[in-house]
């Protein structure tokens, strides 16, 4: 089995529609956790990760430029991540298939795991 980074994007439009009233944000919390717990049932989940801050900076180059971030150029913001491990890429896009991150509009990001040389 590989490990796969879901990195989860949405437009901050896209998120304040998901989790603008405590009504919405109660239902998107208990879509996501069953998601999660079925993530987890399955044996696929690694690591849950963690919701990410909006804010951040980004340094850039051999002059440590710091910008405002993460992304200051792009429309949309990486929300959190989790860790999942499936048999392979395509496996791995099969899983985030469920993610409620899509109904909302927003996007899964899946990036593999490099293994570090023992």
């Amino acid at each position: 089995m590989s490990e796969f980074v879901y990195l989860f994007r949405a437009s901050e439009a896209e998120q304040r529609e998901a989790m603008g009233t405590p009504e919405r944000a109660q239902r998107s919390m208990q879509v996501w956790m069953a998601w999660i717990r079925d993530l987890e049932a399955k044996g696929h989940l690694k690591d849950r990760g963690q919701p990410l801050e909006r804010g951040g900076k980004v340094v850039r180059g051999r002059k440590k430029v710091v910008t405002d971030g993460p992304y200051a150029e792009a429309k949309d913001l990486v929300l959190g991540f989790i860790i999942v491990e499936a048999r392979d890429l395509a496996q791995a896009v099969e899983l985030s298939a469920g993610c409620p991150m899509l109904e909302g509009g927003g996007s899964v990001e899946i990036r593999p795991v490099m293994r570090s040389p023992s």
